[in-house]
């Protein structure tokens, strides 16, 4: 258990060193207006650079809600949050992709054996609410994308889970900037809930072993 935790530890060192040290520059640097300003510069090309800085966020704290609501702004709720959601969507896929290529094998080194089998089994039962609740809070969908790869989660349950949660988390944030809305908790409430809705309603319907 002890090896397991500085696994985890070590995972969230990963997302967290990086914003202690850039992360109040690049927050400061990428408000709402500025992204939209600046993503307007790409031309036709504007939803490729939301995308690139949204899927940065698996190495970098870019502030991806941010990134969201300046979407909006360029392409309105539902260009802007389709583009957020796939931003997010391969955020998730990217830290997932990387974890798996490194593969169960050395986390199971890193972890010990009984952890590895521990967060396996987590992950197993719990890992499409995991993945699917998580997708709105800071640091933390990094990490889990990180265990999820490394736990070597079903490929269609974590691509599933992890729509669930950045769809909502898309459309909400790209509506908000378009509407101007500033009412964070009703944002969040939503961006909590849906997710987990979604994956209730979708999960009957996946094979547990794919």
């Amino acid at each position: 258990m002890l090896r397991l935790f500085l696994l985890v530890l070590l995972l969230l060192a990963v997302t967290i060193v990086p914003f202690l040290i850039w992360g109040g520059d690049l927050e400061a640097a990428l408000s709402e207006k500025g992204v939209a300003g600046w993503m307007r510069g790409f031309g036709g090309w504007a939803w490729a650079a939301g995308i690139a800085l949204i899927a940065s966020d698996i190495a970098l704290p870019v502030p991806s809600t941010a990134v969201m609501a300046a979407l909006g702004i360029v392409y309105g709720p539902w260009i802007g949050g389709a583009v957020s959601a796939a931003g997010s969507f391969l955020a998730g896929l990217l830290g997932y992709e990387v974890c798996r290529i490194i593969g169960p094998a050395t986390a199971q080194k890193l972890a010990g054996a009984e952890g590895f089998d521990q967060a396996k089994y987590l992950f197993q039962q719990w890992g499409g609410w995991i993945v699917a609740g998580s997708r709105w809070l800071p640091v933390l969908p990094e990490t889990i994308s990180f265990l999820a790869g490394l736990t070597a989660m079903p490929f269609r349950r974590y691509v599933t889970a992890l729509a669930c949660g950045a769809v909502p988390l898309g459309f909400v944030f790209a509506t908000a900037g378009h509407l101007g809305s500033d009412r964070p908790w009703m944002m969040m409430g939503i961006c909590a809930i849906a997710p987990l809705v979604l994956w209730m309603i979708i999960r009957p319907f996946l094979p547990r072993s794919r």
